[in-house]
């Protein structure tokens, strides 16, 4: 009902597709794209192993399904990730930015409220609470929040480890447009209305950022034009184009594999998209089969289902 499977396992796959060639240039990437599910043999991680993206979704999908929007369960489910290697891929978590160590660190120092700890300033917004808003997108479609609510639950998710508004933003950006895909709007269309909500709780400077996002058609940008950092605008931006510009899901996250630098991210970020707009049934099976843990992925996933439909 609610595509939870679709978007998780797509995310899932984007992310573990991404982590081998992370950091990688793009045109190294380009002359040899990667087309499958291969190991980082630098670091010893085999193939479908995916990272912090997948693993802090998951772990706020279990933190709202027994406590709701309670950001000090879901930053206890954190703490739980990166010290007791729960939500993981593997025997160890992997993948933290530093932005986020250093919230999760003034949290379990008891500094101040889960969602007082995110750093706020211009140098932390990398793209660490984008890479797991996307059960915020499936609660505020269950619960039918209003305009506000959406705001003010991305607000205090988002905050647990990135606070400053330009992060909130992108979240806010990407969770609208997740939305307008699960009610089965076409992804163009599901752009343009995005560019038409109100906006007026962000400050220019920082609509200004997503300009491109939301005043011009990124989609018709080329290549060139896209930067694939982990600076959550580049982030947004490159998982969109990759999204737009792909025809199946395999394209798109071939696409973000290849597109170099935070692959790992974009990837988890697009594949989402890409995973509740082609369906489960257009991921193809070589990607589900080589990927780790799917069993536990698939009960994470209906656990979380079943959450909804009690809302």
């Amino acid at each position: 009902m609610y595509h939870v499977r679709d978007g998780i396992l797509g995310l899932a796959i984007g992310n573990a597709m991404g982590v081998p060639t992370t950091n990688n240039s793009r045109e190294d990437l380009l002359e040899k794209p990667v087309t499958k599910m291969v190991p980082r043999i630098r670091d010893g991680v085999p193939k479908g192993a995916w990272s912090d993206s997948t693993s802090l979704t998951i772990a706020t999908m279990s933190a709202i399904s027994i406590s709701g929007i309670d950001c000090q369960v879901i930053a206890d489910n954190f703490v739980k990730w990166f010290t007791t290697n729960q939500f993981c891929s593997m025997k160890e978590s992997f993948g933290i930015g530093e932005t986020t160590l250093k919230a999760l660190v003034h949290y379990t120092q008891h500094i101040e409220k889960a969602e007082e700890c995110g750093l706020d300033g211009i140098m932390d917004n990398g793209n660490g609470s984008l890479i797991r808003m996307l059960p915020i997108a499936y609660y505020a479609v269950a619960k039918k929040c209003s305009d506000k609510e959406v705001v003010e639950v991305v607000r205090k998710v988002s905050s647990i480890t990135h606070a400053h508004e330009i992060s909130i933003c992108g979240c806010y950006i990407y969770v609208r447009y997740v939305m307008c895909l699960l009610k089965g709007i076409n992804k163009f269309s599901a752009l343009n209305q995005i560019k038409g909500l109100d906006y007026s709780m962000f400050t220019k400077t920082t609509l200004d950022c997503y300009h491109r996002i939301l005043k011009e058609d990124i989609h018709e940008l080329e290549i060139d034009d896209i930067q694939s950092t982990a600076y959550i605008v580049d982030s947004l931006e490159a998982s969109l184009w990759c999204f737009l510009q792909s025809a199946s899901f395999k394209e798109c996250v071939i696409a973000t594999t290849n597109i170099g630098e935070a692959t790992d991210s974009i990837g988890a970020i697009a594949g989402s998209l890409a995973g509740i707009f082609y369906g489960y049934a257009n991921i193809p099976s070589k990607y589900l089969d080589d990927l780790k843990k799917l069993e536990y992925l698939e009960d994470c996933c209906n656990n979380y289902e079943s959450y909804l439909k009690r809302l």
